[in-house]
């Protein structure tokens, strides 16, 4: 197996929550050497003793607001290709490690920055959340059932808006210094890339196809045949079966027939759904699985978090992987030349600077 796409790039990492050991995890699967700097003796956030976030990466403790942990973290960054921060907008600088100031000592460093609302704007200086930045997106209000918004867990914001954003635009910096020579700062907010997400959302509603109310419309959950349906066993499949012919399975393998309404018609899908609830009622989502899974029907059964890692196919494809112990998701997208892996690190024991500064030059 090779070293991964970005095998030789330095990227140091000031610890955070979230979106930023996410992007650091995501780089550090493709190959980056990734050094995360933790405040001395802090608890994890969250109080877990093994982050999967924090997979395949070292990390070293500094007191940042010391003059000799600066000095440290100011050798590695001069000696690094990138770096990712979660602060404030203006923490960095309070503490002299600034991109105006690491510019000086690395020309040539891409500096991340990932907050929620942006390096600037008015909320830029205001404390939030996942929930609150998808809220200003327009994403937050398109989800859930009709009488009230649903938060999806942290994943749109946090982690598709956020930490995947980030470790993008470090990927695209970087490719772009090769031909300057000259960093540059990657500004991602999760207000932006959430926004950015919604992008096939707002041309629909700017088109007239899109409803700005929930359960309206062809992805909301308002169409029977884009939705989740509860079976005899109390479990839940998901139906995605959006184009002509593979509705036309879907109702013939769930056992309807006869003159059923016009699917193209908003005002026939309740009196759809209701024959859909019926039919998905009558068996297990086992039996269910048995009749549609592998078919043309955009079936797939809705998987528990202990559940899927077991599913078949996620076997096969070794979408899941166990490393240090934990099982956790394997390292996306594939490459076929040089593809990601996960690299065995100590979460439980800070490794010492000054090897560390020896192992880059600094």
């Amino acid at each position: 197996m090779g070293n991964g796409p970005l095998d030789g790039v330095r990227i140091v990492e000031i610890s955070g929550l979230g979106p930023t050991p996410f992007a650091a995890m995501t780089l550090a699967d493709m190959g980056a050497d990734v050094i995360r700097i933790a405040r001395p003796g802090a608890p994890h956030l969250l109080g877990l003793e093994y982050d999967i976030l924090n997979r395949g990466r070292g990390f070293i403790e500094l007191d940042l607001k010391s003059a000799d942990g600066r000095a440290a973290a100011q050798r590695l960054i001069a000696r690094a290709d990138g770096l990712i921060e979660g602060m404030r907008p203006g923490a960095m600088e309070r503490l002299g490690l600034g991109p105006d100031a690491m510019a000086r000592l690395n020309p040539a460093l891409v500096y991340g920055r990932m907050t929620g609302w942006g390096q600037d704007g008015p909320l830029a200086q205001s404390a939030g959340h996942d929930i609150n930045y998808i809220a200003l997106s327009g994403a937050l209000h398109a989800i859930g059932p009709a009488d009230a918004p649903l938060p999806p867990l942290n994943l749109l914001g946090d982690f598709g808006g956020g930490g995947i954003y980030l470790a993008f635009g470090m990927v695209c910096a970087l490719f772009e210094t090769r031909r300057s020579g000259r960093g540059q700062v990657v500004d991602a907010a999760i207000t932006d890339g959430t926004a950015h997400l919604m992008a096939m959302i707002y041309s629909m509603r700017q088109a007239g196809r899109w409803q700005d109310s929930r359960a309206a419309n062809l992805l909301d959950g308002a169409a029977p045949f884009y939705g989740t349906y509860r079976c005899k066993c109390g479990g839940f499949v998901a139906i995605g079966a959006l184009e002509p012919q593979f509705y036309d399975e879907l109702i013939a393998r769930a056992g309807l027939s006869g003159d059923l309404p016009d699917r193209n018609d908003p005002q026939n899908w309740p009196a759809l759904r209701a024959l859909l609830e019926a039919a998905f009622l009558s068996r297990t989502r086992d039996e269910w699985c048995r009749e549609m899974e592998a078919t043309d029907c955009c079936f797939a059964p809705v998987l528990r978090i202990d559940e899927a890692p077991e599913h078949p196919h996620n076997r096969a494809r070794g979408t899941f992987v166990t490393v240090d112990g934990h099982q956790q998701p394997a390292p996306a997208p594939r490459l076929g030349r040089t593809p990601g892996r996960v690299r065995p690190a100590r979460q439980d024991v800070p490794r010492d600077p000054d090897e560390v500064l020896a192992e880059w030059g600094a």
